[in-house]
């Protein structure tokens, strides 16, 4: 029988990340994490992360841009950002959303902040 525990994450509660993430429930393969309320700003730096990125946003407005392509994500919208993908943010309107890692960004030093 494989490992049967339930893990509950408060988000109230949860460790923030130095680019402004709360780091919400992680497993062995797969971590999610939070951007509550991101402000407007310049985009961020081009990266490319050594894990795959499923999101959903929740409220406001941001723009991906990904190996020449540019989406303007919304409320309602999802996305993939493949791994190894040169990728930048830029948020247009205050930002909410959810992302899922695979694997876990915030293990093994994966998930640090672009340098400008």
């Amino acid at each position: 029988m494989g490992d049967t525990t339930i893990i509950k994450v408060d988000s109230a509660h949860s460790p923030r990340g130095a680019m402004g993430q709360v780091h919400l429930a992680s497993g062995a393969t797969t971590s999610m994490r939070m951007w509550r309320e991101q402000p407007p700003g310049d985009p961020e730096p081009e990266v490319a992360r050594e894990y795959e990125t499923v999101g959903y946003v929740i409220a406001g407005r941001a723009e991906l841009r990904s190996e020449g392509q540019v989406v303007v994500l919304e409320a309602g919208d999802s996305w993939v950002v493949p791994k190894g993908a040169v990728h930048a943010y830029a948020i247009l309107e205050p930002f909410t959303a959810v992302e899922a890692t695979h694997p876990p960004a915030q293990v093994h030093d994966r998930d640090q902040p672009a340098s400008a």
